[in-house]
């Protein structure tokens, strides 16, 4: 079988004009960027404000090998599918960063015959989205410093600063450092450090905004630094909102692609979901509900981390009523749960057992999707040395565990065909009755909030607030701020805050740390153990196999 860039390249593609009115948009409300990709203006959500909703799934995963499980080749695969079945699905993804494009997991376009392309542009710069929220980012961060050298008159406290700038980069060195050293000319020195683009608050409040209006108001609303008088200091007050929204005028246009059956795909926005919301922006869900009958949404990582935070701040903020999750699941990170490497010299039995053993982190995932009362189908994403005997036991403990049903999506192989049972079960699911509600109300204090995600989502027994982050959290309710949802940081390998604890573990403690408050993108972030949100580069990242060949086409991106 070629390799999935391999596939990619050999495809052929439809012109961005020919998806576009296949999904009833006019000629003028796509703006193309090149031959294959183009921009839709959110002026389309008012003109179709009128039509039917189409059924929106969310699709998540259990907790995750470092590797990732297949949850955008499930989600391509469905739309494929489902397309298949005589649907007519839009798919909503995130756009790819490029530290994880670079690092350990590589591009985020699906795989094998389960793609959207263009693949390497959307995996590269695509639109330049992603860009220019790092410029507006780090405009903020140059005025900032700029006010606090000629003259501070805003009062700033430069021992009370908490924006950093972002990079898109996964660049451990750059996570704490000092800047302004060399003289006054250069500004005062000040301990700061850089974040991943990804993780940066303007990259939440552009994935969350609903037009213009809703942007700049929200980047004005942005918190910069505290006064010596212990004033919160915005965007606003520092005269760079304007200039923000500005660069970022474009990139609130969500991007039109297209799978490698031809479905369309709105790609938008990257926010990651351990140290982020985790989802593709709101217009871009409710754009597509507007566009097709059925639309699949992809939230980051396991059910505990993307899919939590769409139901508890997306669909809140947006009033999105989701009708079904699909849950992926693999024979591997099951095995990894179960305390088994995943080696094909592994004895059958030692395999199975393992596989046994790791179910109990597939069952607590179909327990956190049923909090919020929806029916729930297992995604089996086969993989290359899957046995039949495997994927059989899984659908079985899927289906004992309380899943609505459980499908093999066999799509990275066969493309569209390969997941049409998918689809169909996914399908019937939607025409389910479901209860669709959230873990927590806005008037739930912030202590409440956090613990309920803790214990009913992640298992924890209670939490421990350190003292820092306890004073944190009085100051934000003195702020005005409790009515606020949380958007929990924390490791997406673990459904607690350690890394190292494997499968379903209960009676832990679950540590928070320190309290941020994104008052631009309307939530707060509890971190949660020893997350960061500057990732790093591993000892062999994906970087050392990307190359140009002879004839200029890319090679090793996948």
């Amino acid at each position: 079988m070629k390799s999935s860039l391999e596939i990619a390249q050999d495809a052929q593609l439809q012109p961005i004009e020919t998806i576009a009115g296949r999904i009833g948009l006019e000629p003028e409300e796509i703006e193309p960027y090149g031959r294959y990709k183009g921009k839709v203006p959110l002026s389309v959500i008012d003109r179709l404000s009128d039509g039917p909703n189409g059924k929106l799934v969310c699709v998540a995963g259990i907790t995750p090998t470092k590797a990732g499980e297949g949850k955008t080749t499930t989600a391509v695969g469905l739309t494929q599918g489902l397309g298949a079945i005589g649907k007519n699905p839009v798919l909503c993804l995130r756009e790819p960063s490029l530290g994880p494009v670079f690092g350990i997991k590589g591009g985020a376009a699906g795989g094998g015959h389960t793609q959207v392309v263009p693949m390497e542009d959307l995996n590269l710069h695509f639109t330049g989205d992603i860009h220019a929220i790092g410029a507006a980012n780090n405009l903020l961060a140059a005025m900032l410093d700029a006010s606090i050298l000629h003259k501070n008159l805003l009062g700033i406290d430069a021992l009370r600063i908490g924006w950093r700038r972002a990079v898109d980069m996964n660049d451990r060195t750059l996570r704490e450092m000092t800047i302004g050293q060399g003289g006054r000319a250069n500004g005062y020195p000040r301990e700061t450090g850089f974040d991943i683009t990804a993780a940066s608050e303007v990259m939440a409040i552009l994935a969350i905004s609903r037009d213009l209006a809703d942007l700049r108001r929200r980047l004005g609303a942005i918190t910069v630094a505290y006064s010596f008088d212990g004033e919160p200091v915005t965007a606003e007050a520092l005269g760079a909102a304007g200039a923000m929204a500005v660069l970022l005028k474009e990139a609130i246009k969500p991007n039109l692609i297209q799978t490698l059956e031809g479905q369309p795909c709105l790609m938008h926005c990257g926010p990651f979901a351990n140290i982020a919301s985790g989802n593709s922006s709101l217009v871009a869900d409710l754009m597509a509900q507007k566009l097709g009958d059925y639309v699949v949404t992809e939230s980051g990582f396991g059910s505990d981390m993307g899919m939590e935070k769409f139901f508890d701040i997306v669909c809140r903020v947006g009033g999105l009523s989701p009708s079904a999750v699909v849950l992926v699941s693999t024979v591997r990170a099951l095995k990894h749960h179960g305390g088994a490497a995943d080696d094909p010299r592994l004895d059958r039995a030692q395999g199975m057992a393992a596989v046994e053993h790791g179910a109990a982190n597939l069952r607590r995932h179909l327990e956190i999707v049923k909090e919020f009362g929806l029916p729930c189908v297992v995604a089996v994403n086969r993989r290359p040395g899957d046995t039949n005997e495997e994927v059989e036991l899984v659908r079985r403990l899927a289906l004992e565990g309380g899943a609505f049903a459980a499908e093999v999506n066999d799509g990275f192989a066969r493309g569209g065909a390969g997941a049409a049972r998918l689809a169909e079960a996914v399908a019937e699911a939607c025409d389910e009755p479901n209860s669709f509600r959230f873990l927590y109300e806005d008037d739930h204090t912030l202590r409440d909030k956090i613990e309920a995600v803790a214990t009913r989502v992640y298992g924890a027994k209670d939490i421990y607030v350190y003292p820092e982050a306890e004073k944190k959290i009085g100051q934000f309710i003195s702020e005005g701020l409790a009515d606020l949802p949380v958007c929990m940081a924390k490791t997406h390998l673990s459904l607690s805050g350690d890394p190292g604890l494997l499968n379903a573990p209960e009676g832990f403690t679950l540590p928070i740390r320190d309290v941020r408050a994104y008052t631009g993108a309307g939530w707060l972030v509890p971190l949660c153990g020893d997350i960061t949100q500057m990732p790093g580069l591993g000892k062999t990242p994906a970087a050392l196999n990307v190359d140009i060949d002879a004839d200029g086409r890319t090679i090793g991106l996948f």
